[in-house]
C-alpha cells in the first residue's frame, strides 16, 4: 500500500540530503544516479542579504525532486518556528521538516518543544515532517498536533549506526499503519535502508552516507537498489521466522536405504 505524504504520492521512497559534498557536481551526480523523489535543503545554504545562496538554490531546482526545506540547528520552539516561516518564503512549499535538537552531543529531539512547535506550525498551514524518536506516546501527540507523518530517527544524525532499536521502529509501524513513517538519521550502510524498508517504513532520508562516501554517485546508486529491495521484499510477503528447522527438502517420499 502505497501511503501519500500530505497527499502526495512520492515516486521513490528514498529522500536525499544535498548538505556535505564534496562539489556541487557531486551533489548532482549523485541525486541523478539515487532516483531519490525528495532533497533536504537548509535555509542556512541562503543569504537574504548577499543572495549567495542563488547558485545552490538554482541547482537544487534542476534537479526535478520535491523541495523539503529544514529547520536544521534549531534548539528552540521561537528558533524553529522562525526559521520555518523564512524556509516557507524562501523555498515556496508548505512542506517543513521540523528538528527541535535538544541534546548537543547526540542531536536528539527535544520532544516537548518539537510537539509544541509542530502545533503552532500546523494551525499556520505548514505540513510539518517532524525529527522524532521512535517513542509511541510523542508518535500520539505529534499526531494531535496536526502531523499526518512521522520521522523516527534510527540512529544520532551523522553517526552511521544504523537501526538502534528495531523493537521501537517496529512497534511504531504496528502502532500507527495508517501513518507514513520515514527513518531518518544514523543510517550508514545501504543495508541499514534496506531494513528500514523491510520493517514496512515508507521512505529513508539520509545525507551523510552518501556525501562523505568515497564516490557519493555510486553509494546513492548503492542505497537507491538497497531501499528498492526492501520495499520489495515487503510487497512479496516474506516467510516469517521460526525457532525449529523447516527442511528445504521433504522427508515424505524419500527412499531409506537399509
Amino acid at each position: 500500500m502505497a501511503r501519500l505524504f500530505y497527499g502526495t504520492h512520492l515516486r521513490s521512497p528514498f529522500m536525499l540530503g544535498t548538505a556535505g559534498y564534496p562539489s556541487p557536481a557531486a551533489l548532482t551526480k549523485a541525486f541523478e544516479t539515487s532516483g531519490a523523489s525528495v532533497a533536504t535543503v537548509s535555509l542556512r545554504r541562503e543569504s537574504g542579504l548577499n543572495r549567495d545562496g542563488q547558485d545552490f538554490w538554482s541547482m537544487i531546482q534542476k534537479l526535478d525532486v520535491l523541495m523539503l526545506p529544514n529547520t536544521a540547528g534549531c534548539h528552540t520552539v521561537k528558533e524553529a518556528v522562525t526559521t520555518a516561516h523564512m524556509a516557507r518564503e524562501v523555498f515556496d512549499t508548505r512542506w517543513i521538516k521540523l528538528e527541535v535538537i535538544g541534546e548537543d552531543d547526540t542531536l536528539q529531539p527535544n520532544v516537548f518543544g518539537l510537539v509544541e512547535a509542530a502545533r503552532i506550525l500546523t494551525e499556520d498551514g505548514f505540513q510539518v515532517f517532524p525529527y522524532t524518536t521512535e517513542d509511541l506516546i510523542v508518535a500520539d501527540r505529534l499526531l494531535d498536533a496536526g502531523c499526518e507523518v512521522l520521522m523516527p530517527w534510527g540512529a544520532p544524525i551523522g553517526s552511521g549506526q544504523g537501526l538502534n532499536n528495531p523493537f521501537g521502529l517496529r512497534a511504531m509501524r504496528a502502532h500507527f499503519p495508517d501513518v507514513p513513517l520515514v527513518v531518518d538519521a544514523g543510517i550508514g550502510l545501504p543495508s541499514h535502508a534496506a531494513a528500514a524498508m523491510e520493517l514496512g517504513f515508507d521512505a529513508v532520508l539520509l545525507n551523510t552516507a552518501v556525501a562523505k562516501a568515497g564516490d557519493p554517485a555510486v553509494m546513492a546508486r548503492a542505497f537507491a537498489d538497497a531501499i528498492n529491495a526492501g520495499k520489495a521484499a515487503v510487497q512479496a510477503d516474506p516467510m516469517e521466522p521460526c525457532d525449529m528447522a523447516s527442511p528445504s527438502t521433504p522427508v515424505l517420499g524419500k527412499a531409506f536405504l537399509e
